[in-house]
């Protein structure tokens, strides 16, 4: 556990010897780049989540780039999505010269509102890209009936939710198996598990799979692994645009051992995320995060709503001066300063978006604004955690 009395950091990747023992069995061998531990952790994590397809790449922007490729979309295309997110998952669209088309959020789970779909929608829209936000699960069932009706391809953007889990058709399922058509993960070191950096692709559709293993290596026809073993000259040809994103053998071995370590992460995210609920609520008109019945999140982190007349940056700032980290609520990405003058949409008209702020985002922009993200992360101790809710008791009250 953390040493109470320190600096309590957002979060923490959990890393030991175990890792930097992994690590070295790639280097020792000699083959670094994408080889064989690379393909033990896309057979494991494909095992994890249920998955038919797991394919491996070198971030969660790089597996959604090329799920959206691989799904067919194509400039002029529009892909509803979530403001209310990572920049990422607009910039991707925009990767593909397609256009994003925000809709607004549930003000309870912060995901995507089921509701807003079908008048975003257009003769244009080609997929739905759902994120499921800082782990929680969106609504997939009532996202996924909207999209079989309009023949829509379904991405799900799980970059925060390795090891989340849904209700469907009266079981428990992973997050990526996927109940959706593709799903991307990522392993920067803010999610639960971490290989540095890396993602990965998962899917039932075997001919996606061939084109995201394809487009990942360059669109080499014949994979350098292949080649290494040949017992004959292979040339490889170049048939098709591709790119480098491809995950290391040394990140795939820490992936590998860190995907041991998950039944304990998750185990001791959900008991911490449940003592802040209870602890919470000695603080008055402060929101803790909902989980549906239906939903079991990885608490990737720990999202909270301010009373009402708390200001956000001064309740942060509290809260950094004693050494607790904090950050603000889920970015809107059309407000930030590059969606000034990328293509994007609400669905509404240009009326609706002024000046970065747009009418019918009201809930991404109030997410955005009123709400900081708490530190979790599984060596928290309990003390620290007292430290935290403590702290923002105060700030709180000062605050108002």
């Amino acid at each position: 556990m953390a040493e109470s009395g320190g600096q309590i950091p957002i979060t923490r990747p959990y890393f030991d010897a175990r890792e930097v023992e992994a690590a070295s069995r790639p280097i020792l061998s000699g083959w670094v780049t994408q080889g064989p531990e690379v393909a033990g952790f896309e057979r494991e994590f494909a095992d994890l989540v249920g998955a038919k397809h797991a394919c491996a790449v070198s971030s969660g922007t790089t597996a959604l780039h090329l799920a959206l490729l691989a799904c067919g979309v194509k400039p002029g295309d529009e892909v509803i999505t979530a403001s209310h997110s990572f920049i990422a998952s607009a910039n991707s669209i925009r990767y593909c010269g397609a256009v994003p088309v925000f809709v607004d959020i549930q003000l309870d789970t912060f995901n995507m509102d089921p509701a807003r779909i079908e008048a975003a929608a257009s003769e244009r829209t080609r997929a739905i890209l759902c994120v499921h936000q800082v782990g929680m699960p969106c609504d997939l069932a009532a996202i996924l009936a909207i999209a079989r009706r309009r023949s829509l391809v379904v991405i799900e953007d799980a970059a925060c939710a390795t090891g989340s889990e849904i209700l469907w058709n009266g079981r428990w399922e992973r997050i990526g198996k996927p109940h959706g058509d593709i799903a991307c993960f990522s392993f920067h070191p803010r999610k639960v598990i971490s290989t540095g950096d890396g993602g990965m692709i998962t899917t039932s559709t075997s001919e996606w799979d061939c084109q995201v293993r394809l487009l990942r290596q360059h669109g080499m026809s014949v994979p350098d692994t292949v080649r290494h073993r040949a017992k004959e000259v292979v040339f490889e040809s170049y048939a098709t645009l591709g790119y480098n994103y491809r995950m290391t053998d040394i990140q795939a071995a820490v992936g590998r051992e860190q995907l041991k370590r998950l039944p304990g992460i998750l185990e001791r995210r959900r008991y911490l995320a449940d003592r802040y609920r209870r602890l919470l609520e000695r603080i008055p008109g402060l929101t803790p995060p909902a989980e549906p019945a239906w939903a079991r999140s990885n608490w990737q982190s720990y999202c909270v709503r301010l009373p009402d007349g708390c200001d956000q940056r001064q309740v942060m700032q509290y809260l950094l001066d004693r050494d607790i980290a904090t950050r603000r609520g889920i970015m809107s990405s059309h407000r930030e300063p590059a969606y000034a003058h990328e293509l994007w949409s609400c669905g509404a008209g240009a009326a609706a978006c002024r000046g970065g702020e747009c009418e019918h985002l009201r809930e991404s922009e109030r997410a955005t604004d009123r709400c900081i993200l708490l530190p979790l992360f599984p060596q928290m101790s309990e003390e620290d955690q007292d430290r935290v809710v403590e702290a923002l008791a105060e700030a709180c009250a000062r605050a108002r």
